[in-house]
């Protein structure tokens, strides 16, 4: 990977729909040359997926929160049984495993702090793997999700 490559890589954090021409005029190569060096990094897995980021607001969803959980038990049924859950629910959008007290991080977007509620007390807290669930809520998000430094 040349310093070009790394170019190429931050122009697509950025913004993941610029056809092969404006990344070679960004890059100054020609749109085949650009085209040829983002199909090698795609297919060498630098690049995993194009996606599109939404308006969390505009889709209703004005309450976000990271969810700590620390589990009562890692026996690995009840452990995958956890995961399994977490995967099924449409409102958790990241799962962290960590160190320390807590064991995942859970970062939730809900339409309002009664699904958070809800999410909390009728499926994390009731699970038999959980002992422990705390909850942060999200005040506002000075800097964004930002992109990775290349």
């Amino acid at each position: 990977m040349d310093e070009i490559d790394r170019a190429l890589l931050r122009l697509l954090q950025i913004n993941a729909s610029l056809t092969s021409e404006a990344l070679g005029r960004n890059l100054g190569l020609s749109a085949s040359q650009a085209g040829r060096r983002r199909a090698r990094l795609e297919a060498e897995g630098y690049v995993r997926s194009i996606q599109a980021r939404l308006d969390p607001a505009k889709l209703g969803l004005t309450v976000q929160a990271f969810v700590q959980v620390q589990m009562a038990t890692h026996a690995p049924q009840q452990a995958r049984a956890f995961l399994r859950m977490l995967d099924a629910r449409p409102e958790i959008a990241g799962v962290w495993t960590l160190t320390g007290e807590a064991d995942y991080l859970l970062r939730v977007w809900c339409s309002d702090l009664a699904e958070l509620n809800t999410l909390i007390h009728q499926a994390l807290l009731p699970h038999e793997a959980v002992a422990r669930v705390h909850s942060q809520i999200v005040m506002d998000q000075p800097k964004r999700d930002a992109p990775l430094p290349v």
